[in-house]
């Protein structure tokens, strides 16, 4: 029965970490730790393995149907990869309430992102009834340039961090850089985070291995729910209301948040 569940956490954390460029691991550590009590250190190490499985999975549709700038994705993946080993490493000095404090604030920040993101959906869709303009220029198919390559592959670089540190694909990072700073757009930002974390969290996943922080008993289940999950979360993306999604993520980040600061606080 645990099997069953974890397969499943793995299956909801691999659809909705494809449909929203996130990796998984924001469902997949709150899920271990508070609903099967795992360490978070370990937890840390099979959301990794999970990660890895969302990147195989939704890449290779990405990429196939050439969603992704794999040129773009390779030179950002330079900081990514050192920055997530460094963020291992460092891991295996912190102690787990740390980490906790860590994850919650980063679930929080999640949250805000999302929320922001919506305000300024809705302010550009007034705006482009006010002046006629339908064309929003988020598509794939999109002509644009990408700009602050250099800037770009430093802050990826703490999103390789964030990876290693935390367990996360690092996409709450490149995401916005890309899409903000680096002039991609939304949707080829989220595909292109999709094809580079799976690079990263392999990174990550091997220094946690060395350090005995992954229970490959969990990590089975996981990584194949969250594989099929991938796959069906990148099949249904053009048919499934993301905004709505994102709405309804915004709650739930809000009390992982609040249970991963109780567990911080109780040590």
């Amino acid at each position: 029965m645990t099997t069953l569940f974890l397969f499943l956490t793995g299956l909801l954390a691999g659809t909705f970490g494809a449909l929203l460029g996130l990796g998984g691991g924001i469902i997949v550590i709150p899920v271990l730790t508070i609903l099967f009590g795992l360490p978070i250190h370990t937890a840390i190490g099979v959301s990794l393995v999970g990660v890895i499985a969302t990147s195989t999975g939704a890449a290779v549709v990405y990429v196939r149907e050439g969603k992704a700038n794999i040129k773009l994705g390779m030179t950002l993946e330079l900081g990514t990869t050192v920055g997530a080993v460094a963020g291992a490493v460092v891991a295996g000095f912190v102690s787990s309430r740390v980490l906790y404090f860590l994850f919650a604030g980063m679930v929080i920040y999640n949250a805000y992102t999302m929320y922001r993101k919506e305000d300024q959906s809705d302010k550009a869709k007034e705006d482009s009834r006010e002046t006629g303009d339908n064309t929003s220029g988020e598509g794939e198919g999109a002509e644009y340039t990408v700009t602050n390559i250099p800037l770009g592959v430093s802050l990826s670089s703490l999103a390789g961090v964030m990876s290693g540190l935390l367990g996360v694909g690092g996409g709450l990072i490149k995401i916005p850089v890309m899409y903000l700073l680096m002039g991609v757009p939304l949707k080829v930002a989220a595909a292109t985070s999709n094809f580079m974390i799976g690079v990263t969290a392999s990174a990550s996943a091997f220094i946690y291995y060395l350090n005995g922080n992954i229970d490959a008993v969990a990590a089975v289940p996981v990584a194949l729910g969250v594989f099929g999950g991938a796959a069906v979360g990148t099949r249904i993306n053009e048919r499934i209301s993301t905004r709505s999604l994102k709405k309804v993520f915004i709650f739930v980040f809000i009390y992982i948040a609040v249970q991963m600061f109780i567990k911080g606080f109780r040590g």
